[in-house]
C-alpha cells in the first residue's frame, strides 16, 4: 500500500511540472480531484484567512492547521503538502503530528516565527544556522522516508538571488528534500535555483504577488518541478460569495444571481451522494 509521501512522489514522477492547487477545506478537495489535480495544498493563509478570519502572522498554531489537514486528508486520497510556517517552535513534533494525520509533505521557512506572507515587505529571516536547525528536526520527526521535508527560503528579496541560493544549498544538505524558492521575479531566477540545486524546487504563483503568473512551459524549460497556486480558487469564491450577498441584500431576492450557484444535482454529484426517491 502507498503511502501519502509515495503517493506525493508518484505525483510528481509522473507531472512535469507538477501542478499543486491550494484548497481550503475539504469540499474544496472535492472539488480540486473532480477538475483532475493529482496533488493538494492546504496554506497557511488559507487556514488563518478562512477558518479562522485572521491574517496570515503567526497567529494560528499548529493544532489549528492539523484540524483542516484532517478534514481534507479523510475526504480525498490525493496527496497533500501542507504549509507549517516555522514549525511552531518544535518541528519535530509538527512532522511527527502531520505524517500521523495522512500528510503527504510538509513546508518549513526560514522566516522569524512572527512570520508575514512572502510576496510583503518587511519580511525578518531568522540565520542559516537556526533553520537548518530547523530543517534537521523536521527530518527527525518523520516515520516513513518518503514523506517529503520541504524547505522554503524567502531570502530572495532580503539577501538577494546569491544569498538564497546559498540558504537553500544548506538546507539542502541538513536533509530537505525539495526547495521553496519564494517571490522570486524572473525565469532567470527560477533557472538560477535548479541549476544549483540537486533537489526539486518549487515555484509559488500566488496572486496579486511579486511572481508573476507563468505558464507551465515556461516553468518547464526553467527546470521547476512544482508549481503551486495556492489560493486561487478560495479568492474566486471569495470575490463570487460577496458578489451574492450584496445581490441578496440589495434586491431582497437571490432571483438575480441564482444562475451563478452550483445546483443542488452538482453537489451531490460532487459528493456521491444519491438521495432518496
Amino acid at each position: 500500500m502507498l503511502t501519502p509521501g509515495s503517493r506525493f512522489r508518484a505525483a510528481l514522477a509522473a507531472e512535469k511540472p507538477l501542478q499543486l492547487t491550494g484548497v481550503i477545506n475539504a469540499y474544496a478537495a472535492l472539488l480540486a480531484r473532480r477538475a483532475g489535480f493529482r496533488a493538494l495544498y492546504l496554506s497557511g493563509a488559507g487556514v488563518a484567512n478562512h477558518s479562522y478570519g485572521v491574517p496570515d502572522t503567526g497567529i494560528t498554531e499548529r493544532a489549528d492547521v492539523l484540524i483542516d489537514a484532517r478534514r481534507i486528508t479523510r475526504c480525498v486520497d490525493l496527496p497533500l503538502l501542507v504549509d507549517i510556517d516555522t514549525g511552531w517552535d518544535d518541528p519535530e513534533r509538527t512532522v511527527r503530528e502531520m505524517e500521523e494525520a495522512g500528510v503527504a509533505a510538509v513546508h518549513i521557512e526560514d522566516q522569524v516565527p512572527a512570520k508575514v506572507c512572502g510576496h510583503l515587505p518587511g519580511k525578518h529571516l531568522v540565520p542559516s544556522d537556526v533553520m537548518v536547525d530547523r530543517v534537521r528536526a523536521a527530518v527527525r520527526g518523520r516515520r516513513d522516508p518518503d514523506f517529503v521535508i520541504m524547505a522554503r527560503t524567502d531570502a530572495a528579496a532580503n539577501e538577494g538571488l546569491a544569498g538564497a541560493i546559498a540558504r537553500a544549498q544548506a538546507y539542502v544538505a541538513a536533509g530537505a528534500d525539495m526547495i521553496f524558492a519564494e517571490a522570486l521575479t524572473t525565469l532567470e531566477e527560477y533557472r538560477a535555483f535548479t541549476r544549483a540545486l540537486p533537489v526539486p524546487v518549487l515555484a509559488n504563483l500566488t496572486e496579486f504577488g511579486k511572481t508573476p503568473l507563468f505558464g507551465l512551459d515556461a516553468l518547464r524549460d526553467a527546470g521547476v518541478a512544482l508549481v503551486l497556486y495556492p489560493l486561487s480558487a478560495s479568492r474566486a469564491a471569495a470575490a463570487a460569495s460577496l458578489d451574492v450577498y450584496s445581490a441578496i441584500r440589495r434586491d431582497g431576492t437571490q432571483a438575480a444571481v441564482v444562475g451563478r450557484m452550483q445546483t443542488r444535482s452538482d453537489l451531490y454529484a460532487t459528493l456521491g451522494y444519491q438521495p432518496p426517491r
